[in-house]
């Protein structure tokens, strides 16, 4: 503190300055003091005066609450949720200062809905497993008659056991926008009152988590049946196809490609000097032809056929490392046996499969055909391999598909006429198919038959006992120069269909899809061949 001289004269200039300096900055600390008090008082009542506010808005007996209303096009399910949810709206000390109007609408393509539009449902039009229907028209799907033609299913509920059909050709699982029967709430309401509008129909449901929001959600996963690029497919490939390798894959090559993975069973090594030829069983392909298994998208190669030795096994060798090269997988055949014998692990898009192929024919290491130690070829079948991969697919929790190159129909007839009975699994093909299920797998598919075979479901399980021919050059019997191509579609780690697509070559051995009516047929005439299930 500042002390008082003892006389006036003691005073100096300097000491006159520096107390004019010490009052100066006093007054400007209780200024400050006081300013920043002012303010503090000033926020605290802005707060307490808003929160005052929005307390008598809330607690005003002259304004009128919203009301909701539910218009008589709710179903009554919906309707329950609705009135459920303003509850819970209210009971969690929220309100409804605007109207709100409810309806409910049903179409069948997400292109008709609004901005106050919420999904609630997607339901697929599907039939019987054992049905041949494929495709039913618009108008059939909005008929109350269809009724009794399909079946509409909750996607949430679908499964492979209920057969998923496109209306107007679009399948759902490739057009998500189109395929399906969709189910809207609609609201009307103040711009403000949306947030409180789609909470009150949807709050619970998690109708968001649990329909995907596009095709490209799903997996799709596309098996083939036998290829075999040789023969009389190199002598147009040096004829009418003019040397272009991918002419046989023109017409398929758009269906396949479009798929995230495409699988096919290739029973013939490239070749270099390979020449076409007839009715030889000493098959090689020209490495031209290549480009027709590149241009289908090709990305799993599967190696369990019985030819790919016999060209000698450097050319199997230089074939397995072509793929290799294009970064396409191989299984169920290798450059050694220890190779040929692993398990092909997926894991795309969140799905988790293992896919397990195995030779189970008149194939032995003795004829070359299976891979023995350091020598290629395909991956032959023993009970306890096979159990022993199944078991440790199960243990990681994969989804397990089994494929197998089994013994040949030879029931064909001379000319060029049916075979019916090539249908039908052979002796003792049933059983052993089935015992893949008993063992844990999910599903079991023949890839070895160049007569396409019938279908069941097992256990819940779906069996394919063969797929027929995808590219070959048998053109002898009607019965081989069909086949089909399997379409999986996964979600989540479930499969959720899988789509039957027939094909059919003709001596030009280009491969395309089937007609709608040609398609229904056939698989009319694999179904009366089937067991179902007996």
């Amino acid at each position: 503190m500042y002390k008082q001289p003892e006389r006036e004269h003691d005073y100096t200039e300097e000491d006159i300055r520096n107390e004019s300096k010490r009052r100066d900055f006093s007054r400007k600390q209780k200024k400050g003091g006081v300013g920043k008090i002012i303010t503090f008082l000033v926020i605290a009542i802005l707060i307490a005066g808003g929160v005052l506010v929005k307390l008598w808005l809330d607690t005003d007996p002259f304004v009128k609450p919203g009301e909701v209303s539910i218009d008589d096009s709710v179903s009554e399910t919906n309707r329950n949720i609705i009135n459920e949810n303003i509850e819970k709206w209210k009971n969690s000390g929220n309100k409804i200062r605007h109207d709100i109007k409810y309806s409910e609408k049903t179409v069948y393509s997400m292109a008709e809905a609004g901005e106050n539009d919420v999904l609630v449902k997607i339901e697929l039009p599907t039939v019987d497993f054992y049905d041949s229907e494929l495709n039913i028209s618009s108008s059939e799907a909005e008929s109350e008659s269809s009724s009794k033609k399909i079946t509409w299913v909750d996607f949430i509920n679908i499964t492979p056991e209920a057969r998923v059909v496109s209306i107007d050709d679009n399948y759902f699982f490739d057009n998500i926008e189109k395929g399906g029967k969709y189910t809207y709430i609609s609201y009307e309401t103040d711009n403000s009152e949306k947030s409180a509008a789609i909470w009150i129909a949807t709050a619970d449901q998690n109708y968001d988590q649990k329909y995907p929001e596009s095709s490209k959600d799903f997996l799709s996963f596309a098996q083939t049946g036998v290829t075999a690029l040789t023969r009389a497919m190199t002598l147009t490939l040096n004829g009418k196809a003019g040397g272009r390798g991918s002419y046989f894959a023109d017409k398929i090559k758009d269906f396949l490609s479009s798929k995230d993975l495409t699988h096919i069973s290739n029973e013939v090594s490239f070749t270099d000097g390979c020449k076409g030829s007839t009715g030889t069983m000493s098959l090689c392909a020209d490495w031209r032809s290549l480009d027709s298994i590149t241009a289908i998208g090709t990305d799993i190669v599967e190696l369990t056929g019985n030819h790919n030795n016999n060209y000698g096994t450097s050319n199997n060798i230089k074939t397995i490392e072509k793929y290799e090269e294009l970064g396409m997988k191989t299984v169920g055949g290798g450059k050694t046996e220890e190779e040929a014998a692993k398990p092909l692990e997926l894991d795309e898009k969140g799905n988790k499969i293992t896919l397990l192929a195995y030779n189970h024919s008149t194939s032995t290491k003795g004829n070359g055909e299976l891979a023995d130690g350091n020598r290629p070829g395909a991956n032959g079948f023993t009970e306890e391999k096979a159990k022993k991969d199944i078991k440790e697919a199960k243990e990681r929790g994969d989804f397990i598909i089994v494929d197998i190159q089994y013994s040949e129909c030879y029931s064909y007839p001379d000319g060029y006429t049916e075979m019916p009975s090539c249908d039908k699994p052979i002796s003792g093909q049933k059983n052993f198919f089935r015992q893949f299920i008993d063992w844990g797998a999910d599903v079991v598919i023949g890839t070895q038959a160049h007569h396409p075979q019938t279908f069941e479901l097992y256990e819940g399980k779906p069996i394919y006992y063969g797929l027929g021919n995808l590219f070959f050059d048998q053109t002898y019997w009607p019965g081989t120069q069909r086949g089909y191509i399997l379409t999986h579609y996964f979600y989540n780690g479930k499969l959720l269909n899988t789509r039957i697509s027939p094909t059919w070559y003709d001596a030009s051995h280009q491969v395309y899809l089937t007609d709608e009516s040609t398609s229904e047929k056939f698989i009319k005439r694999l179904m009366e061949a089937s067991p179902k299930g007996k």
